[in-house]
């Protein structure tokens, strides 16, 4: 019993890792924000973290910090002029932002190791500690949504125009918006960095975002519980079929198109919508 939990103890710490990242990606999306940079607020988090640890010698919890700042300096950095977009417009400034960010990565031989990646990355966070931090993301994400900031969001996300009519800065929540979502893709970028050992420039590139924006698109845009769901299905379907993990990428896109096209509101969203009708058709019946 103990050598199956072993064995599938690396597909959990990736799931708890990806969660983090999964809400990085969701808060842009639930502020309005059309933003795909996660990968990038992720690879600097991690090279900042790794480079800490290797070239300095510093503790980890300093590397961690460092890694969540530089994230979240990044998406503030960026929100900037994205405010000045709209739309698919913002995706295309982000997608660039994550080229220039992985051209850095490889051609910064000297500070990153360039092609070969950043190497001998003391591993010092665990399982435990990776469990313990996705479960304060994820109350921490729950806590925004039941806010006062959460139904900010919420109002620029459905209608900028009678959001800024009740007196919500649109550009100032989307900043921050922006720096919550590159704090945690930093942090657990970070995290990355001290339990993989080494780190490569292409892991943040074009396939994590696609693989992050699947996990959010999937389970649902409108619940916390929407990532944690998608995160969970796309992590372990390739396990259950072993031959197609390989194709792992073409699975995401498919299941994108699929979702998209047939239910659209996410896994989660469709079902809890499903459930509250039940619930007020059951009602008018009692009533009736």
């Amino acid at each position: 019993m103990s050598g199956i939990i072993a064995g599938y103890l690396p597909l959990f710490d990736l799931y708890l890792i990806h969660v983090g990242l999964a809400f990085s990606q969701y808060i842009v999306l639930r502020a309005g924000v059309f933003s795909l940079a996660t990968a990038a607020f992720a690879g600097i988090g991690a090279y900042t973290a790794g480079i800490f640890a290797v070239n300095l010698g510093l503790h980890p919890a300093i590397g961690l910090l460092a890694g969540t700042l530089t994230g979240m300096g990044a998406a503030i950095f960026l929100s900037i002029p994205l405010a000045r977009l709209r739309g698919v417009y913002q995706a295309i400034a982000t997608v660039a932002f994550i080229q220039i960010c992985l051209s850095l990565n490889v051609y910064s031989e000297s500070l990153t190791g360039g092609a070969m990646g950043l190497n001998n990355i003391p591993k010092t966070v665990g399982t435990g500690t990776l469990f313990v931090f996705a479960a304060l993301a994820t109350y921490m994400i729950w806590a925004i949504e039941r806010g006062r900031l959460g139904r900010a969001f919420n109002a620029i996300r459905q209608d900028e125009a009678v959001a800024a009519s009740l007196g919500i800065s649109i550009t100032r929540h989307q900043m921050l918006a922006f720096a919550i979502s590159g704090a945690l893709a930093g942090l657990f970028g970070g995290l990355e960095a001290y339990h993989a050992y080494a780190l490569d420039p292409n892991q943040f590139g074009f396939h994590l975002l696609i693989t992050i924006l699947s996990y959010v698109i999937l389970g649902g845009r409108n619940t916390v519980l929407g990532p944690l769901v998608g995160c969970a299905i796309l992590i372990i379907l390739p396990e259950l079929a072993r031959p197609l993990a390989e194709n792992r990428m073409v699975i995401y896109g498919v299941m994108l198109i699929v979702v998209i096209n047939y239910v659209p509101k996410g896994i989660v969203d469709t079902a809890l919508d499903a459930i509250r009708a039940r619930r007020l058709k059951m009602r008018e019946e009692t009533v009736s």
